[in-house]
């Protein structure tokens, strides 16, 4: 079965996830549900190894598949300290709080990547998923790398799942070095 399809039949799942997520944003360092409710489900797809508390409330599940690379997957967590006024009926629930740049679809992406890896295997070595606390300005993947990272999981690539407007639906932008890591620009 090509994988989009396998992956279709997650929509519904992954939706769910996302708005659950989204009804319930936490700030930087305090993605406590969050990082509870991506354990669980990491738990329940049958990842390997499940490793919370790292960098504060980031977490990293492991999948391992005979030799080959170590391939890195990484999603953000945190939301920001907006109001949500949409009227969705998934609005978030905790006053002063909104996922309003995307990082409950981040999660939920890479929570479905994960689902469709530990069900089919279909790699080999190893992939390695990160879920960063603080993204927005907190420096939460600094405390993840001080806190050991990528010593205790090494890593020979690594890929940010994140969305992208302008991109269309159903495809992926890969680019060589890195993407999206600027904290200030400059004219």
């Amino acid at each position: 079965m090509p994988i989009v399809n396998r992956i279709s039949a997650y929509h519904d799942d992954m939706r769910g996830w996302r708005h659950d997520i989204h009804k319930h944003p936490e700030l930087a360092y305090k993605e406590h549900r969050t990082a509870s409710k991506v354990s669980e489900l990491l738990s329940s797809f049958g990842i390997d190894e499940i490793v919370e508390g790292i960098g504060g409330t980031g977490l990293v599940g492991v999948l391992r598949n005979g030799s080959g690379p170590s391939i890195g997957l990484r999603a953000d967590m945190d939301a920001l300290p907006i109001t949500e006024d949409t009227g969705v009926p998934y609005t978030s629930t905790n006053e002063g709080v909104m996922h309003a740049c995307g990082h409950d679809g981040h999660t939920t992406m890479l929570l479905g990547a994960a689902k469709y890896l530990a069900e089919t295997r279909n790699f080999s070595g190893t992939v390695v998923l990160i879920f960063q606390p603080a993204e927005e300005g907190y420096a939460g993947a600094k405390a993840m790398m001080e806190d050991g990272l990528f010593s205790r999981f090494p890593i020979d690539a690594i890929y940010g799942v994140h969305n992208m407007p302008g991109v269309p639906a159903g495809e992926i932008t890969v680019s060589p070095g890195p993407v999206m890591a600027a904290a200030d620009q400059f004219s």
